[in-house]
């Protein structure tokens, strides 16, 4: 508190110790440094300085060595409900003033893998936008691993991939839909009219595939493995688009997801012998599953929260359409 124009030495200690509190509860549910700042997106020296900072202002150690790891001290412990308490009811506010102003803003980080940049993510953000025109989107497009990638580091808030990011350190994951793969062939490939091929029937054609780290790339590669030959790669491509235009002249068969709505009856220009088809796969394996994958934090921003949570209950409602033509399911 001010008393005259000098502030008191408790308040100062307040005023002091506030932005240090989201690491503070973090780290007191986590005790672990690395995992904190991954959780938080910063780097482990900024807890590392939060936490000396911290003891420093309270007057006494908050966490001890123990052995490799670390150990929170009595009175971090003690500090700690009075400390999550403080954060619950001030994000209470925070909910309360945005609920009465009922306008959502901020910015949504997306990562995604090409091929949902066609209809998947769009139907999403066009779901979202619809309840809450001022939120704003940025995108970043690329291979899975890259995703992920930018994900983890803090510079997308959610990825897009298939297959879906598995869970641990700091990252959750949510499964929308699966897919199945198709054989892509020429129009005039001997296989081309049957209802469905068995991979050992094309082991001596040649195979356009996409690059490592992308999804399909390892999928295709486990379908290979089962069907007991290794393919023989003669173009790799950066996305889906330039497969078909190579399978479409010729050039080889590759192994992707439908194209679309009425893929699968044939592509042609006949004058030009340019022309697919999409045959099912004789397999289990052949198929993709679609997720959302988001990292947890303490403190998560309202737009961000909002387009989680409606991904996560209303996604697979959204995306029904989509996945009947996909799946070619009535």
């Amino acid at each position: 508190m001010l008393k005259g124009n000098v502030v008191e030495p408790d308040h100062q200690q307040l005023v002091q110790l506030l932005p240090l509190l989201p690491v503070l509860a973090e780290l007191g549910r986590t005790e672990h440094m690395t995992e904190t700042a991954e959780l938080l997106g910063v780097p482990q020296s900024t807890v590392s300085r939060a936490v000396a900072r911290a003891s420093a202002i309270v007057g006494m150690d908050l966490l001890v060595r123990d052995g490799r790891g670390i150990r929170l001290t009595s009175a971090a412990k003690a500090l700690l409900p009075y400390i999550d308490a403080a954060l619950e009811d001030f994000q209470a506010g925070l909910d309360r003033v945005r609920h009465e102003s009922d306008v959502v803003r901020g910015r949504i980080g997306v990562s995604f893998q090409h091929t949902f940049g066609e209809a998947t993510l769009p139907l999403l953000i066009s779901a979202f936008r619809g309840r809450h025109p001022h939120a704003a989107f940025e995108l970043w497009q690329g291979p899975r691993d890259d995703c992920l990638q930018q994900l983890a580091s803090g510079e997308m808030d959610f990825a897009l991939t298939a297959p879906i990011a598995p869970e641990g350190r700091g990252i959750r994951s949510h499964p929308l839909y699966r897919e199945p793969l198709r054989a892509v062939l020429h129009y005039r490939h001997p296989l081309a009219g049957r209802p469905s091929v068995n991979l050992s029937e094309l082991r001596h054609d040649p195979y356009v595939t996409l690059p490592a780290g992308v999804g399909l790339r390892a999928l295709g590669e486990a379908l290979f493995r089962e069907a007991g030959f290794r393919p023989r790669i003669a173009f790799e491509v950066q996305e889906s688009t330039s497969a078909r235009g190579l399978v479409s002249a010729g050039l080889g068969f590759s192994i992707l997801p439908s194209a679309g709505p009425g893929s699968g009856t044939g592509q042609y220009l006949p004058k030009t012998e340019l022309g697919l088809v999409e045959v099912p796969i004789e397999s289990d394996l052949a198929f993709r599953q679609i997720g959302i994958a988001w990292r947890e934090r303490t403190f998560e921003p309202d737009a961000v929260r909002l387009f989680r949570e409606l991904v996560v209950t209303e996604g697979g409602e959204l995306l029904a359409e989509l996945v009947r033509a996909r799946s070619g399911t009535p």
